[in-house]
């Protein structure tokens, strides 16, 4: 196959991120003291940070692929919803699909980190699933994009609420009449709701909670495979993708295939998940095979991993390790 080819078909493609978008604020300083107030540190701040996260990461991804996403989700409207967007538009990246409503906060994780360990976190959010009429708005948001042209859509759940049952059912129903492919990163809460989705990919311990079923990986690979065959006939999925850590990845279409990991130096596992979804969908849609969407995508994933935080994935770096590699 040539990579540079089928890298070069990314930059054409529209693809929609439907899930929870937040902000991940960072609060970096020094602890040289103790409070004289109560028994906690005292850090002396010295820069702060704000960046796109949870599924806005998936867009970062596509867009650091060359691919033009488009972020559909509720956020608050609130200062931190404003920065959120402005935050969007500085990336590039569309926030067409972003309806913003005064009944729900947005998404704020703020970590606060000394000499790069985090000392404390804060959530500020509302977790409940939205409204009826703010899963009007969006639905409404995502069918006015899909007229303009859409190549694929990824369906990005954080467990914050955007992804209600029947927001994913009306989705799935307008791909499959748009005949466009669907990706997932699923969580536990809807796990089988994305009932004839394309790619269906949760890591291996989101496999396990899923089907509520226990085993161990490495010397058990029947149980494993039972396991995938059980999500394949509740989901009728055409592909499943299955992350398993250190232990590589898992694809299955017509047939199952292993690939193992590259050895790594690995630095931070944070946000590898978001670069595999999108690497895969970009790679799906452009026609790469099944063992070559799992093989490049675990070059992705293992890649950002070597960079502390969550990092997008560079597109000439991970060329250039897939053309070495594969």
């Amino acid at each position: 196959m040539n990579y540079r080819d089928l890298f070069d078909q990314f930059s054409s493609k529209r693809i929609l991120v439907i899930g929870d978008v937040m902000m991940d604020a960072y609060f970096f300083g020094e602890v040289n003291r103790m409070s004289p107030e109560a028994p906690v540190p005292i850090v002396d701040l010295f820069e702060k940070d704000e960046r796109i996260g949870g599924a806005g990461n998936v867009a970062l991804n596509l867009a650091a692929l060359g691919a033009s996403p488009i972020i559909c989700s509720v956020i608050g409207k609130d200062n931190e919803g404003d920065r959120l967007m402005q935050l969007f538009e500085e990336a590039n990246i569309s926030t067409e699909g972003l309806y913003a409503t005064a009944q729900r906060r947005t998404t704020v994780k703020t970590r606060v980190l000394s000499s790069k360990k985090q000392l404390l976190r804060i959530d500020s959010e509302d977790t409940h699933l939205i409204t009826s009429s703010e899963e009007g708005q969006l639905i409404q948001k995502i069918k006015d994009l899909l007229e303009k042209g859409i190549d694929g859509i990824i369906f990005e759940d954080y467990n914050k609420g955007v992804l209600t049952p029947n927001l994913i059912s009306s989705v799935l129903d307008l791909a499959k009449a748009y005949q466009i492919p669907t990706t997932v990163d699923p969580k536990k809460a809807h796990f089988f709701e994305y009932k004839g989705c394309t790619l269906f990919k949760p890591n291996l311990k989101e496999l396990k909670e899923g089907l509520h079923v226990e085993f161990e990986f490495s010397n058990d690979k029947k149980s494993f495979l039972d396991a995938v065959q059980a999500l394949e006939a509740r989901l009728e999925n055409q592909i499943s993708f299955i992350t398993l850590s250190e232990h590589g990845v898992f694809i299955q279409e017509d047939e199952p295939i292993f690939i193992p990991a590259h050895l790594r130096n690995i630095a931070d596992v944070s946000g590898a998940g978001d670069t595999v979804i999108a690497v895969a969908t970009l790679c799906l849609i452009c026609g790469a095979d099944t063992k070559n969407i799992a093989a490049i995508s675990n070059i992705a994933g293992g890649l950002v991993c070597e960079q502390p935080g969550v990092v997008s994935i560079e597109k000439e770096q991970l060329l250039n390790e897939v053309i070495k590699l594969l």
